[in-house]
């Protein structure tokens, strides 16, 4: 008890609204029930073959990047917490008629519509975390809000598990109803964060990795190589993780048939379950190791995970394979928010929240509409085989730009003073 009260502690003496937004996330991700089964609502329910369906999730994702510059624009102009209500709101609007449309191709687009505000709620969300943290608690934030985020996952998928073959629509209502509290608990509870413009003013002075930066979005990133190297590098691990929603459902559909929406539906809280359970102590465990290693980490951890779903027949063995890839889950998803923000000039938070996402987001877009293809060519299993040696190469890749990093800081210190 002693060692799980000092693990927790990290936790202690965040300002209000962290705490506010972890509450926030539990109530909307409670309400987790469209998009993972997705792609068993448009082969099962409106009757698309997989290549039809990744290309619907393609665009559901392509339409998520006019949102998120949109939302980034406007949360360095106007501020972060109108953003975020604005967006979610109308994100949960777009559910509603879904529940109503039965079979209807119309869905789909509501969908894609429901995304784009989705995509202008996240730089919003993204820039307030950081704004209210330092380099010191980064981790501790960051870690928060996606342990809000899966407490509330595992109770979520479960349920649409068993709503989904009977009770359709209320799946899209419930989605909505939960999104509309969460919008509720930020817009009474939570304070505005943005930045003063004095306090951009005095970051043109720092030397750190924060420091304001004068221009626009675009030259303000290409101050930063290594980030972008990075986001590039976390792209293609992302493109590794988006089979949990599109490729691991066709996979259980293909092995139990019938069971497989429900078994599906237990693999989603059982990842959610290990997140709870395990992100603190891993956390904990790795919070002195730098964070583009501990993505690296990460990465072999999908290899393995994901690489071993080729052999298994059995649920036991699924089990051992959601294991294995959430703890990297964990690992990359607390890790890439801390490095990025880390590297983003206080000046542009809002902004460089909302084309990072993109770029990695890059992964989660093409992931469906690619491995759908892919799948109609060879197979589903052939699909375990490619994320294996592409979650390798992304791990090997980390592994160089920490070598980089490595050169680079040695290099400046051994710079006499006088010639800095």
């Amino acid at each position: 008890m002693k060692k799980l009260s000092a693990m927790l502690s990290m936790y202690k003496g965040l300002p209000r609204s962290i705490y506010v937004l972890f509450f926030a996330r539990i109530v909307n991700s409670i309400g987790s029930f469209v998009y993972p089964f997705l792609t068993m609502f448009l082969t099962q329910k409106l009757g698309l073959s997989s290549g039809e369906a990744g290309m619907y999730i393609l665009f559901s994702g392509i339409s998520f990047v006019p949102g998120s510059f949109l939302g980034g624009k406007l949360s360095d102009v106007l501020g972060r917490k109108k953003v975020m209500v604005l967006g979610q709101f109308l994100s949960g609007l777009f559910f509603i008629p879904c529940a109503f449309l039965g079979e209807s191709l119309l869905i789909p687009w509501l969908i894609i519509a429901a995304d784009f505000f989705i995509g202008m709620t996240h730089p919003a969300n993204q820039a307030m975390a950081t704004d209210l943290s330092t380099p010191e608690t980064r981790k501790a934030t960051f870690s928060l809000l996606y342990l809000g985020h899966n407490i509330g996952f595992a109770v979520g998928p479960l349920i649409a598990g068993f709503l989904f073959n009977r009770y359709i629509a209320l799946i899209f209502l419930g989605d909505a109803a939960t999104t509309f509290l969460s919008v509720l608990l930020v817009l009474f509870l939570v304070t505005e964060s943005k930045p003063s413009e004095e306090k951009i003013q005095e970051g043109f002075t720092d030397t750190g990795t924060e420091k304001s930066e004068k221009g626009n979005l675009f030259k303000a990133l290409l101050t930063r190589p290594v980030l972008i190297v990075f986001v590039l590098i976390v792209t293609l691990l992302n493109f590794v993780y988006a089979q949990m929603t599109f490729s691991l459902p066709l996979q259980m559909v293909d092995l139990f048939e019938d069971r497989g929406p429900a078994l599906y539906g237990t693999i989603m809280t059982f990842n959610a379950l290990v997140v709870i359970f395990f992100t603190t102590l891993i956390i904990a465990l790795l919070k002195k190791v730098r964070p583009v290693l501990n993505v690296m980490l990460a990465g072999l951890l999908y290899a393995v995970g994901f690489g071993m779903i080729f052999y298994l027949r059995t649920m036991l063995l699924f089990y051992v394979s959601v294991f294995i890839w959430t703890i990297g889950e964990i690992i990359g998803a607390t890790n890439s928010d801390v490095y990025i923000a880390n590297h983003t000039p206080i000046s542009h938070r809002g902004r460089f929240n909302s084309i990072l996402p993109v770029l990695t987001g890059v992964g989660f877009i093409t992931g469906p509409a690619l491995m759908g293809k892919f799948i109609e060519a060879y197979s589903i299993s052939e699909v375990w085989i490619l994320s294996f040696f592409l979650a390798l190469a992304g791990s090997a890749s980390l592994f160089l730009l920490y070598l980089y990093e490595r050169k680079k800081k040695r290099d400046r210190s051994e710079v006499p003073a006088e010639t800095e």
